[in-house]
């Protein structure tokens, strides 16, 4: 499929778009880190934003976890790398939240 020819008008205010959502995004995650933000409301959130967020930048983003948790923990529950937090069944939903709120 070949990429349709964008303005540099349309290019600008793609790059724009682009650049809020990865401003929500940190902020999302920075809220995590704080305790503003729950890894349960999270995961219930209508919020494209959290819906987009990648499962392992989740885990991540919670105090006392890095890569190396936030893997072996999507490979227990059987959570692809690439997961991202719209894409989790209910059962996975509910496993992670047991998981990480031990």
């Amino acid at each position: 499929m070949a990429l349709p020819t964008l303005s540099d008008d349309q290019r600008k205010a793609a790059l724009e778009k682009a650049a809020v959502a990865r401003h929500a995004r940190a902020q999302l995650r920075e809220d995590i880190k704080s305790g503003a933000a729950t890894v349960e409301s999270v995961l219930a959130s209508d919020d494209p934003i959290a819906q987009r967020l990648k499962v392992s930048a989740l885990i991540e983003s919670l105090p006392g976890y890095g890569k190396a948790k936030a893997a072996k923990i999507m490979g227990e529950l059987g959570i692809s790398d690439t997961r991202r937090v719209k894409g989790l069944g209910a059962r996975q939903r509910e496993q992670l939240l047991a998981a990480l709120t031990k």
